[in-house]
């Protein structure tokens, strides 16, 4: 594969080494990285630097350069919200804008299982806050078979798109909160500051809070009202508990929403039930959303505002990661939990 030619011949060929330029107490370092494709441009440069030969790849039928191989695999993975940094050493970055990151990991598997042949993401299902990196791609050899490529395309083809990002729509949101206490003035509702924090991160607004006490009825017509008046999701704070006083999931049940669970394999955020009013989602959420930074919350409610249907699967699938590390400090999003797999 390595043969020897004048650099007059070069053009379009592929360096074998690094090539070093000097100029005396001016400049020591590489002028041409290994795996670079000689332009004409460059003849000059290289008989400047003493090149009049160089080591370079005889690329044979069916064989791939390292950069275009890197080049297939993203054009092929990569789906809407995603753009690619330059090539660098054979190397390309996905490049997420803001939203959900979503990845087909049964498909990355595969992708990884053809040897030689490397596509690394973040965790799938996590909020994307700025445009950044998520992924990269490339192969291990300077050259590699073409029919591996191809493996790799064909793999993308019936699951595309391996790595997206879905945009987070802007949605109005219900807030009901329960309790006498707050009902009656005799503390101050902590959770709605909270929430209206949090959707305003997504782009969402909190189109309105209704307060209600404890009573099962109040608080299911709370909920059917802020459907009717097109609340895109409507959240229930308190009386998420077992005590014979919380009846916020009697209340959700009552408006003939479907249950997909009252229970999360999280912690924190084990008393959290998620249900749907057709095709509104209607939450019923812990304690814990207010207190700390990274809940259940965090990790499901991106995904609802993507557009995503949760099912009872996908609730269960969050026990493996579901543990907060309660590191601090907190580094949510970049950070296992909530992330399967």
């Amino acid at each position: 594969m390595m043969k020897t030619i004048p650099v007059q011949e070069a053009v379009g060929t592929v360096l074998c080494h690094d090539l070093t330029r000097i100029v005396p107490g001016e400049f020591k370092g590489r002028a041409f990285k290994k795996g670079h494709v000689i332009r004409p441009e460059d003849i000059p440069v290289l008989l400047n630097i003493g090149k009049e030969h160089l080591y370079v790849l005889a690329l044979d039928k069916g064989q791939l350069h390292e950069d275009e191989a890197a080049l297939r695999i993203a054009h092929a993975a990569a789906g809407p919200g995603i753009s690619f940094s330059e090539i660098s050493e054979g190397r390309i970055n996905f490049m997420a804008e803001r939203g959900l990151l979503t990845v087909n990991v049964e498909a990355l598997h595969a992708i990884n299982s053809i040897e030689e042949v490397v596509l690394a993401t973040m965790h799938t299902g996590q909020f994307i806050t700025e445009p950044r990196a998520v992924a990269g791609t490339r192969v291990v050899p300077l050259v590699i078979d073409e029919e591996k490529i191809r493996r790799v395309e064909e793999i993308c083809a019936a699951h595309y798109p391996v790595v997206q990002v879905k945009p987070v729509l802007e949605q109005r949101i219900g807030v009901v909160t329960t309790g006498s206490e707050i009902f009656h003035g005799r503390i101050e509702d902590k959770f709605g500051p909270v929430l209206r924090r949090k959707f305003a991160g997504f782009g969402s607004e909190v189109m309105g809070q209704t307060f209600v006490g404890d009573d099962p009825e109040t608080t299911r017509d709370a909920i059917l009202a802020f459907v009717e008046q097109g609340a895109d999701m409507v959240v229930v704070t308190g009386g998420m508990s077992v005590d014979p006083d919380d009846q916020t999931p009697a209340s959700i049940r009552a408006t003939g929403a479907e249950i997909v669970t009252y229970g999360s394999p999280t912690f924190p955020g084990v008393m959290f039930l998620l249900s749907y009013l057709g095709g509104v989602p209607v939450l019923g959420l812990p304690g814990c959303v207010m207190y700390y930074r990274a809940s259940i919350f965090d990790i499901v409610v991106p995904r609802l505002l993507a557009g995503e249907r949760l099912t009872r699967k996908d609730i269960v699938a969050l026990g493996h990661g579901g543990f907060c590390a309660c590191c601090e400090p907190c580094r949510h999003p970049i950070c296992p939990f909530g992330k399967p797999g």
